[in-house]
């Protein structure tokens, strides 16, 4: 028998299966179901996970977390909390993931919209799990909602599910060549849902639009701590179906090592969200878009009540529970600067840069000022180390010492100093170190493969399909030269290091060529600083002056799982190599450096740079 909760708070209604916890219906003005109705009561709105049994070396599993308990949690004239729950028991579960799972709807009083978080937690003894990836998913009605906004610039109208279907699937299933779209203005575009990806510190609101009646539907995330990969992590947002997501953690632009391994019976509980999701809407004769202006006004004031003082679980700490950590952040690079724009954040305790492949803890970040000050806010108890980087200087910082944020506490740092990698002056450069490739030549795609939302926008030129293959097209039998002094990064370095196709889906290795002049040569060690902003099954190799057959000075070995070429992302997971060169390798007057990404196969294998340079031996 089917059973249902209904919650309406005079503005808008939602339906709850019941003890599953899947949403089946939300009514909203005049709408009477915002969800597509044509799906399962199962696949409307729900939380799910992918996971993996390590000791069966089996496939990912999805759990859809289907709750066995509902348990009325609050229910008074302000507010609704209701939790839907699933205990795990071993080993009857072998079909569920090892997790109690505790999922969370919250209505209240006067406001246009609810909240949902969950809370997951593995007691201690339990199975070996990976787990990689965790949401909430929402699908929507799609003759009603067909305009998509992620961002001021990202807005535009969408193909629906079947426009997808009847198209032609490209390099992989995600990317559809629109053949016979409903809207024929999208005749002959790419849609592909990574398209539309954002970094963890930019995706606080996207959703979508009707227009008849005008009525927006939106997924406002008012704090990115219980997200994993730290605050440049990209990561999905709304995409064609009509669907959007809230992606608590993923392995997306990072691999699978920013899974969560759990081994030898950990225990582990970690509170995800609250997201809140947005219902708003305005007269007929208004524009729809102003929905979008209203739901990131809605986004402020979700972002600036955090944390929540109406949630009633004991596993989400209040306001005056938790932390306040300041301090100032200089950097010392041949002279003393402040670390202005720095990110400053406190994760679980590890190495310099572990943050970015850190998932089971919670992460807490912020930019310093001018001035290199930083107030990390709301933090909850534990223990955290401190991290940072500083956009114009490669390399991590982390502070020395393991810090205990406890209730009510205000941890004063002091003065941290962040001492970049260099072993000398500087005798060129290559690129900015800021961790992506946005400052290098990003193509023209390919014209039957476009996605005309990028066409004139060329900070997000990137985002287009096919980019790889346009290499191919720029260097067809010869691969690039950078001369230092005369080339220009922007126009004359590609911005990924991939594989040239010599035809039929052969791809083959390729070695870039760094022409420099040196006046001349003097004893001791030079050193190149190379930073990757992203690596996708791929290994660089560096030689000097000695041809292509010889050895390479350096490899980095094979590295990298990322799969930000494919995905369209303008950078991965951060590597940093510095090389020993010998001055002996080196010439007076003309020199050449060799790069080779080596491993073929693949249009996806590849790399893209962050920041190259050469600096003199030890001073």
């Amino acid at each position: 028998m089917y059973f249902q909760v209904v919650v309406d708070n005079g503005i808008f209604s939602i339906t709850i299966a019941s003890p599953e916890g899947a949403i089946t219906g939300i009514n909203f003005n005049g709408i009477d179901n915002i969800l597509n109705d044509h799906n399962k009561n199962t696949d409307r709105g729900y939380w799910d996970v992918n996971w993996r049994d390590p000791s069966k070396n089996s496939k990912d599993n999805l759990d859809k977390l289907a709750g066995r308990q509902l348990d009325i949690i609050v229910n008074n004239e302000n507010i609704v909390e209701l939790s839907f729950k699933r205990p795990w028991t071993f080993p009857q579960e072998e079909d569920h993931v090892s997790l109690n799972i505790d999922k969370r709807f919250v209505v209240l009083r006067g406001s246009s919209g609810f909240y949902s978080y969950g809370i997951f937690e593995r007691l201690k003894g339990w199975p070996d799990l990976d787990l990689y990836q965790g949401r909430i998913v929402f699908k929507l009605q799609d003759k009603l909602f067909r305009y998509m906004a992620v961002s001021d610039e990202r807005q535009r109208i969408m193909p629906t599910f079947e426009d997808r279907e009847k198209g032609v699937p490209l390099e992989y299933p995600e990317a559809v060549l629109l053949t016979h779209p409903s809207n024929s203005l999208l005749q002959g575009e790419v849609d592909d849902k990574y398209q539309y990806s954002t970094e963890n510190k930019d995706n606080r609101v996207h959703g979508w639009i009707c227009s008849d009646p005008p009525v927006g539907f939106w997924m406002i995330t008012p704090s990115n701590e219980f997200r994993n990969g730290g605050p440049v992590k990209q990561d999905l947002t709304s995409h064609a179906g009509p669907v959007t997501l809230s992606m608590f953690f993923s392995t997306h632009y990072a691999g699978i090592d920013l899974g969560m391994k759990f081994r030898d019976g950990e225990p582990w509980k970690k509170v995800f969200g609250p997201v809140f999701v947005y219902l708003n809407s305005v007269p007929a004769e208004d524009d729809p878009v102003s929905l979008w202006v209203d739901a990131k006004e809605e986004m402020l004031m979700q972002t600036e009540s955090w944390p929540y003082n109406f949630l009633n679980s004991s596993d989400f700490p209040r306001a005056h529970q938790r932390g306040l950590v300041t301090g100032r952040l200089l950097v010392h690079d041949v002279k003393l600067a402040y670390a202005k724009d720095a990110f400053v954040g406190l994760a679980s305790p590890g190495t310099p840069g572990s943050w970015q492949e850190e998932s089971k803890g919670y992460q807490f970040w912020t930019r310093t000022d001018e001035g290199g000050y930083f107030n990390i806010k709301n933090v909850r108890p534990g223990f955290y180390h401190l991290y940072a980087w500083v956009p114009g200087y490669i390399g991590d910082y982390m502070y020395h010492s393991i810090i205990y944020v406890f209730q009510g506490s205000k941890i004063r740092m002091g003065v941290l100093v962040h001492k970049p990698p260099r072993n000398g002056h500087t005798i060129w450069e290559i690129g900015v170190p800021d961790r992506t490739a946005a400052e290098f030549y990003v193509p023209e795609p390919n014209p039957t493969l476009m996605n005309q939302l990028y066409a004139s926008q060329r900070t997000e030129s990137f985002r287009q399909y096919g980019l790889w293959d346009r290499y191919t097209d720029l260097y067809p039998d010869q691969d690039l030269v950078y001369t230092v002094g005369v080339s220009d990064y922007a126009s004359d370095w590609f911005f990924a290091h991939v594989n040239r196709n010599v035809g039929n889906k052969t791809y083959i290795p390729t070695t870039w060529t760094v022409l420099f002049d040196l006046e001349d040569v003097v004893t001791g060690n030079y050193t190149i600083q190379l930073a990757l902003a992203s690596a996708t099954g791929a290994e660089v190799q560096v030689k000097f002056n000695d041809g292509r057959g010889a050895y390479p000075l350096f490899t980095t070995g094979l590295i990298g799982r990322d799969n930000a070429i494919a995905r369209h992302g303008i950078h991965g997971l951060y590597w940093l190599y510095s090389i020993n060169v010998l001055h002996s390798q080196l010439l007076a007057g003309r020199n050449a450096m060799y790069i080779t990404q080596s491993r073929g196969s693949s249009p996806f294998k590849g790399v893209m740079y962050d920041y190259i340079r050469l600096e003199k031996p030890p001073y």
